[in-house]
């Protein structure tokens, strides 16, 4: 196993000493493993500040393609899985905010609708640094995203923190209802999933939305 391959793994296992060591011994730092990916791309995966640390300040690129199918950046999977202080880290090393990667997908949207509620505090950071809260990916806003899923509580941050109440936003969870009402058999689910539209819906008017 090369020295590429160990660096990679180590950042993986979340081994800084061992990642310093071998960045030490001449390991590329932006060097892909065997399974084709970065040793920051695979820190910043399992949320292994330490090492993402170090390997930030040994020079690695925080624009760098990452994801399984270099489908995102290490800012895009920040994002999705809510670690903040990686996110922070990768900021402060020319980490943008804007559209990126391959799939062209704002690190705002990905931390909106990632996970069921979204990532509120990984939201309000990127906010913090610049990121445009009416961004699109799709054609879809974060606001229009996580109404189409029925993220009440996401919705109710966005629109707090100032995302632009759009008819848009009320017609995808109109639409998100739809398609889950007839894609669950379960009625307690489906009614339950419907409330939480409603809320949706609600929330939406009260900040100024019309039919």
């Amino acid at each position: 196993m090369g020295g590429t391959d160990r660096l990679a793994r180590a950042a993986g296992d979340g081994d800084a000493a061992a990642v310093a060591r071998l960045l030490s011994d001449g390991a590329e730092v932006d060097g892909l493993g065997g399974d084709g990916r970065s040793a920051l791309d695979l820190a910043v995966h399992a949320g292994h500040v330490d090492v993402v640390r170090v390997l930030l300040e040994a020079g690695a690129d925080p624009r760098q393609k990452a994801g399984a199918y270099d489908e995102v950046t290490p800012l895009g999977l920040a994002a999705m899985y809510g670690y903040v202080t990686v996110a922070e880290l990768l900021l402060d090393a020319g980490a943008t905010t804007g559209a990126q990667g391959r799939l062209d997908y704002p690190p705002l949207v990905l931390a909106a609708t990632s996970v069921e509620h979204g990532h509120p505090q990984m939201v309000d950071l990127l906010l913090r640094r610049g990121a445009d809260i009416d961004g699109k990916m799709k054609g879809r806003s974060s606001l229009e995203w996580a109404a189409a899923f029925g993220n009440v509580r996401m919705v109710h941050h966005l629109l707090a923190r100032g995302a632009t109440p759009s008819a848009k936003a009320l017609s995808e969870a109109r639409a998100g209802a739809e398609r889950y009402s007839k894609a669950v058999q379960d009625e307690q689910k489906r009614q339950e999933k419907q409330e939480t539209y409603a809320r949706v819906v609600a929330a939406l008017r009260a900040a100024g939305v019309v039919d």
